[in-house]
């Protein structure tokens, strides 16, 4: 074990830690054994040196819950010493955080990981886990990412927001609504879908709760890493973290089948096996809830296609015009304020959407998703139209946040034609 004297400061305590700790490792060792031997040392620790690396860490993230920012980014080469954060939008390097050295951050960051998890980490080069602290006397959540970056260590977490937001205030068509709740739709799948950052995952928990508080089910959520927990309310509400209560998402939605499940959300289709799952778990007559990382409901489909081996594609296309109901794609948008709020695009899947996925014609879905307004749906560009023309943001936000500018632009001169 490493003798760490206490001293009175715990700054000085610190220093302690880490000079006992930095010693210890010679120099002559390659990279990987240098991780090797600290993830050893940090062992031997004390359970008091152990604390006052983890509480460090945890300082960090106390400013960071401070300052309302989502992201966090310390550690690795690119960091340059300094800690980041993510405020409404913007990342940038945090003074009051201070410099820390690379060797520093990798103690750090290897200090709040369990043995198995360093072990992934060292194995994969990149490990997923969740990690939370004591905030003005609530637990907050993180999910986060440790990862090499030049033969360092790198972290990025995401706070996980403790406020659900109400279904009814992420301004969906009533349609639409119905077709996420179980009370109204027994099954098929509904996708979310944007970019890392999008907000993917809180309108996900705001699906999730809604249907908690209206069904008398059971819900199974297979996530990496879990994120929000979900107290049951009128539902039971599983929870199953890959890596730790269950392999896989395929592996976890297949053993769902046997928990007598309603509606089963997986966390995110990342692969053939995932997906071909997920649409078969629809087509049995479950309610399936998951995510994909693309900026359109088009793009969407043509990935899940795209993701099947030429010979699976037309049976793929046909289960997928069978069991979908619903796509929202989402981007969260800079506002005149300094916030962000989410522009989204929305298909239903109305006869003249099955067919065109059915056929193969997923060119012609945009045009299908833009006259159908009526009945919930909106294309990107119309949404970001409607947040123009309210005066939330800006029409140089609009533009960039645009999938098809010259669209936009159109939709834009026909609104302001129709004003005069």
């Amino acid at each position: 074990m490493i003798d760490t004297a206490v001293q009175t400061s715990p700054a000085a305590a610190y220093e302690n830690v880490m000079a006992a700790i930095k010693e210890r490792v010679p120099g002559h060792l390659s990279h990987d054994e240098k991780m090797e031997r600290l993830a050893k040392l940090i062992d031997l620790l004390p359970e008091k040196g152990r604390t006052l690396l983890k509480n460090h860490i945890n300082d960090f993230l106390t400013v960071m819950a401070d300052k309302e920012a989502s992201d966090i980014d310390c550690g690795g080469y690119g960091c340059n010493e300094q800690v980041w954060l993510r405020i409404f939008g913007t990342k940038k390097a945090c003074p009051e955080l201070g410099r820390h050295t690379i060797e520093e951050t990798d103690i750090l960051i290897l200090s709040i990981l369990s043995k198995k998890g360093r072990e992934e980490l060292f194995r994969h080069r990149s490990f997923d886990f969740s990690h939370s602290i004591m905030h003005k006397g609530k637990q907050v959540r993180f999910r986060a990412t440790a990862y090499f970056d030049l033969d360092h260590i790198g972290l990025n977490m995401r706070l996980i927001s403790n406020l659900l937001r109400p279904l009814k205030s992420l301004q969906f068509h009533e349609n639409v609504e119905k077709q996420m709740s179980l009370s109204h739709v027994k099954r098929g799948l509904v996708l979310i879908t944007g970019i890392t950052g999008s907000g993917k995952s809180t309108t996900l928990d705001s699906i999730i709760d809604a249907n908690n508080e209206e069904s008398d089910a059971h819900i199974v959520i297979i996530s990496n890493p879990v994120e929000f927990v979900h107290h049951s309310k009128r539902s039971i509400v599983r929870h199953r973290e890959v890596g730790k209560d269950v392999s896989g998402f395929k592996d976890g939605t297949v053993q769902a089948l046997r928990q007598d499940p309603d509606i089963i959300v997986i966390g995110e289709m990342r692969d053939p096996e995932t997906i071909s799952v997920a649409l078969e778990v629809a087509d049995s007559g479950h309610k399936v809830f998951s995510t994909l990382h693309t900026s359109s409901a088009t793009e969407a489909i043509d990935r899940i296609l795209g993701e099947m081996p030429p010979n699976e594609q037309t049976r793929i296309r046909e289960r997928l015009a069978d069991v979908i109901t619903c796509i929202v794609s989402q981007k969260l948008v800079p506002t005149v304020d300094g916030r962000r709020v989410m522009a989204k695009e929305v298909l239903l899947a109305a006869t003249s959407i099955r067919s065109a996925i059915r056929n193969n014609h997923t060119e012609e879905i945009y045009q299908l998703i833009y006259q159908g307004s009526s009945i919930g749906m909106t294309t990107m560009e119309q949404d970001l139209t409607r947040l123009f023309k309210s005066h939330i943001i800006t029409y140089e936000e609009a533009l960039n946040n645009a999938n098809n500018k010259k669209r936009f632009e159109e939709l834009v001169k026909i609104t302001q034609m129709q004003e005069k």
